[in-house]
């Protein structure tokens, strides 16, 4: 019925039998836990600022030109990550 109601914007079974699962358990949060990792680096007020004014300097800048620049970064899928 879900699938008939919300199309491809459905979530799959089995996520839909996990989140079943957490409700049943007692969480009662939809959003997002704490997990594990590195946490994001890439968008410090630092790196903000630089790309401002880089921005502010000339708007037809291209990826290539940033990924030029000195920000310490390249293009991953669309996004400027940090290298490393």
């Amino acid at each position: 019925m879900l699938k008939k109601a919300f199309g491809v914007d459905c979530l799959s079974d089995r996520q839909i039998f996990r989140w079943h699962e957490a409700f049943a358990e007692g969480r009662e949060d939809v959003n997002d836990e704490n997990r594990a990792g590195r946490p994001s680096t890439s968008s410090s007020d630092d790196n903000v600022k630089r790309v401002r004014d880089l921005l502010n300097a000339g708007r037809r800048l291209s990826v290539r030109f940033f990924r030029n620049e000195s920000l310490g970064m390249r293009k991953v899928c669309a996004k400027l990550v940090p290298k490393g």
